[in-house]
């Protein structure tokens, strides 16, 4: 019972209340946005992350998505640092980020994703079947019609990022 209230607190909530709106929105867009902002606090990136701006990169093209992490960045903050949307159609737009958002239609493969970050403290965000298993740190999945996420524990230590037990305890933990 606590886990789901604590659920509902961390990322339900927020979803309802926290970032302006507009009727017309996405509201699967505007879900996995809260989602990503709340992995924000509960992910650990190294000294060198925490200072300049929190990135975020969009690889797609999935407008509703854009405009959902664009209308968070206007009132959020990852503590002092101001949250930057980027967002690329091509591989080689990926560069440097906190974050990067693999949106569903991107037909480039994982391998190919994982390899352009590599060395880099970013966390990968999928939302394809089994993509966990095969190199993103999170992926979104839906269980039972509720919007849920998967959580690669070994993924995210390969990229130097140290996750907390409170979002394991939420998460469907994989495995490679």
């Amino acid at each position: 019972m606590k886990r789901h209230l604590f659920c509902f607190v961390l990322f339900v909530l927020p979803a309802v209340f926290g970032f302006q709106t507009s009727p017309n929105g996405d509201t699967n867009a505007r879900l996995k946005s809260v989602f990503i902002y709340n992995f924000t606090r509960y992910i650990d990136w190294p000294a060198e992350y925490k200072s300049g701006d929190f990135i975020i990169n969009m690889y797609g093209s999935n407008t509703s998505m854009l405009s959902e992490l664009n209308k968070m960045a206007l009132t959020k903050t990852v503590g002092t640092q101001k949250i930057v949307i980027k967002n690329t159609t091509t591989l080689d737009g990926i560069g440097k980020c906190h974050i990067l958002y693999v949106s569903p239609e991107v037909t480039t493969s994982l391998a190919e994703i994982i390899a352009k970050v590599k060395g880099k403290a970013t966390l990968i965000v999928t939302e394809q079947p089994g993509l966990a298993k095969k190199g993103a740190a999170i992926n979104f999945v839906v269980v039972d019609n509720r919007q849920k996420f998967e959580l690669n524990q070994n993924n995210a230590a390969k990229n130097n990022l140290k996750v907390s037990s409170a979002l394991l305890a939420l998460a469907i933990p994989v495995e490679n």
